[in-house]
């Protein structure tokens, strides 16, 4: 993902981002292609990092391929947390 400081003079882009701190907005070029322009949150931030962490998404692929559990009463026998 690029990062793209947005001047003060770029009156009409800004106005753009300042309605799209309330709403999302979807820009149509002249071309028909279409844009969303979202608020983007620290989670949401993350969440685009940790998509972009292949080391990351292998080892959780690997681990939702996994079907052998541990039940939770074991785990809890195991960690001395018996009730």
């Amino acid at each position: 993902m690029k990062t793209i400081t947005v001047s003060q003079q770029a009156t009409e882009v800004n106005a753009l981002l300042a309605e799209a701190r309330h709403q999302d907005i979807l820009v149509r070029a002249a071309d028909g292609t279409e844009y969303m322009l979202s608020v983007i949150d620290e989670f949401d931030e993350e969440i685009a990092r940790t998509r972009r962490n292949p080391k990351l998404m292998a080892m959780l692929d690997e681990r939702a391929r996994q079907s052998q559990t541990i039940p939770l009463d074991e785990v809890k026998r195991q960690l001395g947390l018996s009730e």
